[in-house]
């Protein structure tokens, strides 16, 4: 298969998020590669078995990609709404990485949701297999040869200085690698859930940046185009 899908959790979201968001993957039609911290039944399923954390998230990523046989690659979180817009894009190139981003989050379960300019996530990357399998095999090295102990765990303050998006950050910024990255826009929009228990910290108001990104707007859920998330969740 030209395109693919890998799927990464934590087995710790609660319902309704996490089905939802699994049948709404499964609406992409493309071949997915899950790896979880327990077994799932989505996709082709493989089971890590350790605890919660960015060192894990790094391991799950890498298992995912070496398992899938597609050429590109669309990396799909547990939390996150993807249009099948989405999974229209093909990259142009393979050495580099691309984001989509039309991106909202919302303030789950508020009627609130927020974007604003260069809103990059790792849950909106598609990239050429090999090439994203080479970053992260050598990321998790790094990882592993510098023993990231419990509290680099719990608070990856090496994670954020490197960036966990790739690409983003060259190493002259204190980032993992100079790969570069470039961006693109889904006709519809990713709908990033920020709930209770998100991985990355949410965001979604003016106090949580020191500088208020650019374009900032904030919207009730139903002015947010190509979705009607109250009849979807139940509202």
């Amino acid at each position: 298969m030209t395109k693919g899908i890998i799927y990464y959790t934590d087995n710790r979201l609660e319902e309704p998020i996490f089905s939802i968001v699994q049948k709404q993957i499964l609406k992409a039609g493309l071949p997915i590669t899950s790896v979880s911290l327990g077994p799932i039944d989505f996709g082709k399923n493989f089971v890590l078995r350790l605890s919660p954390g960015y060192p894990t998230m790094v391991k799950q990523i890498t298992k995912a990609l070496e398992e899938s046989e597609s050429r590109y690659i669309f990396f799909c979180e547990h939390d996150v709404l993807y249009p099948l817009s989405h999974f229209d894009f093909t990259p142009a190139k393979d050495n580099i990485f691309y984001y989509n981003t039309n991106v909202w989050r919302w303030q789950y379960p508020k009627n609130r949701a927020i974007t604003h300019n260069r809103l990059i996530s790792l849950s909106s990357l598609c990239v050429n297999r090999e090439f994203a399998l080479g970053h992260y095999r050598r990321r998790l090295a790094k990882i592993e040869k510098e023993d990231w102990g419990n509290e680099e765990i719990k608070n990856p303050r090496l994670a954020r200085l490197w960036g966990y998006e790739p690409g983003t950050k060259k190493i002259k910024h204190g980032g993992f690698s100079d790969d570069d990255f470039e961006t693109w826009e889904s006709r519809d929009p990713i709908i990033d859930i920020r709930h209770g228990s998100t991985f990355s910290l949410k965001k979604v108001t003016f106090g949580a940046f020191r500088k208020i990104p650019a374009n900032w707007r904030e919207v009730t859920l139903d002015k947010i185009p190509g979705w009607n998330l109250d009849r979807l969740f139940n509202l």
